[in-house]
């Protein structure tokens, strides 16, 4: 089969010419590390519970309010202050935020009552707020754009082990030292690895390390980046230029939407599994806790493995970013539609692993697919948007919206039904793709 010029042009994923060196792969894990930070700083309060309860005597809303705080922090503030770092500067950002989180989560051990912890809820969610969009926006920046898939697959495989390491380390150490130290834990871990990053990466330095792709598309994003040095984070851009940046290719749009839906499953997943096993398997809930923990690593390990399998099998053509993601979503319709129609059994929960692995693949070629059709300045404006479209399209309505389900069918019945979203998903992506070319030959035009 004979190929165009321009088919190769187009279609070809980008490749920097030069291997990304030792320092890079050091900013990457000190990043994945403070990610470990900020969510086992999230997640160290579900395992204490029962103490604060005790403690405290407060009623499950009130409990139930310390994490509704984060969250809503986290969704309302993502943008703007990931709009903010672009601007601001992405180190500088990152270290300022994980010192925010670390301090309120001692804040957090260091409450007296309910109207405190809630405050220091309020300020963990402020500084996490961006993190998960400027973090891969600086990682992604130092390495060639045909790694993209893997390290967007690998940062955000972060928040599942931080969220099992916060919630097993937090009961155990609450269970010999009491839940203040728990809290206090994970802020001295935060502390320790802010002091690392401080030292160790910095702008001037990640300036010389500076993916040539993105040192190119820099220098396209117009007369204003044209005159900034290469990897410059102060976009003079305006608010509404941003905006179009992000919002102006199709694919781009498609890819918010197909990761958002696929998110929907695999955070009612994450929320219902506990309770699933608890019910129809008879566990006791700490079982059911520990034995959810498990699938919750098993789900960390499919998104970095997803991301490693699509960018090997789209280095040379990029498209097939798109057709991984959507076979991601087809494969875990059917894994998972076909596993809550069995009893309960061995045979299911193998089922339900299956799924698991492959439910979330789609994460890391979601933020390489909108990364290809945006320019680098604004890197961390778009990963703030797919952020967003992955919490006000998947992460809190898809516990929400199933729960509702579960009260009129029964919770089987509600998971049986999860799994349809994953088609919603495939079709975003399938449209995605079709526009994908066009939106490359625009951003290449742009370039020229």
């Amino acid at each position: 089969m004979q190929i165009s010029a321009t088919d190769t042009a187009v279609d070809r994923e980008p490749v920097a010419r030069a291997a990304p060196r030792p320092y890079a792969w050091l900013v990457f894990a000190l990043t994945i590390g403070l990610m470990l930070s900020d969510y086992m700083s999230r997640q160290v309060l579900n395992a204490v519970f029962p103490a604060l309860k005790a403690a405290w005597h407060l009623s499950d809303a009130q409990l139930g309010s310390f994490n509704s705080v984060v969250a809503l922090m986290v969704g309302v503030l993502t943008f703007p202050l990931s709009v903010l770092a672009d601007r601001w500067g992405r180190v500088r950002s990152i270290v300022l935020m994980a010192a925010l989180w670390s301090v309120a989560t001692l804040g957090c051990a260091l409450s007296t009552r309910y109207g405190d912890m809630l405050a220091a809820r309020a300020l963990v969610g402020l500084g996490e707020a961006s993190y998960g969009a400027v973090g891969p926006a600086l990682i992604i920046s130092i390495f060639p754009a045909s790694l993209r898939s893997t390290l967007t697959a690998g940062f955000m495989a972060g928040a599942a082990f931080g969220s099992v390491i916060g919630m097993a380390a937090g009961g155990v150490i609450a269970a010999h030292f009491g839940w203040r130290w728990s809290f206090g834990t994970m802020a001295g871990v935060g502390i320790v690895l802010i002091v690392l990053y401080r030292f160790v990466v910095t702008e001037a330095r990640l300036a010389r390390h500076r993916s040539v792709d993105v040192t190119a598309a820099s220098g396209a994003s117009g007369a204003s980046g044209a005159r900034a040095a290469p990897g410059a984070t102060d976009v003079r851009a305006s608010i509404r230029a941003v905006v179009a940046g992000l919002f102006a290719s199709a694919s781009a749009r498609c890819a918010y939407v197909g990761s958002g839906m696929q998110v929907f499953v695999g955070g009612a997943l994450y929320a219902w599994l506990p309770s699933y096993l608890n019910r129809y398997y008879a566990m006791p809930p700490a079982r059911a806790g520990v034995t959810a923990a498990g699938f919750v690593l098993i789900n960390g390990l499919g998104m970095v493995l997803g991301g490693m399998l699509a960018d090997r099998v789209s280095r040379r053509v990029a498209t097939r970013k798109w057709s991984v993601s959507i076979a991601y979503c087809a494969v875990s319709f059917a894994l998972l539609s076909v596993a809550f129609r069995l009893p309960a059994g061995m045979p299911q929960l193998v089922l339900i692993a299956l799924g698991m692995f492959v439910v979330s693949g789609t994460n890391g070629p979601s933020g390489a697919m909108v990364t290809n059709v945006t320019p680098a300045t604004i890197h961390a404006s778009v990963f703030a948007t797919l952020t967003l479209a992955n919490s006000l399209l998947g992460m809190a309505p898809g516990p929400f919206v199933t729960g509702l389900v579960a009260d009129r069918i029964g919770l089987l019945g509600a998971l049986q039904a999860l799994p349809c979203m994953s088609l919603v998903a495939i079709l975003a992506f399938v449209l995605g793709r079709r526009r994908y070319r066009a939106d490359r030959e625009r951003i290449g035009r742009a370039a020229g």
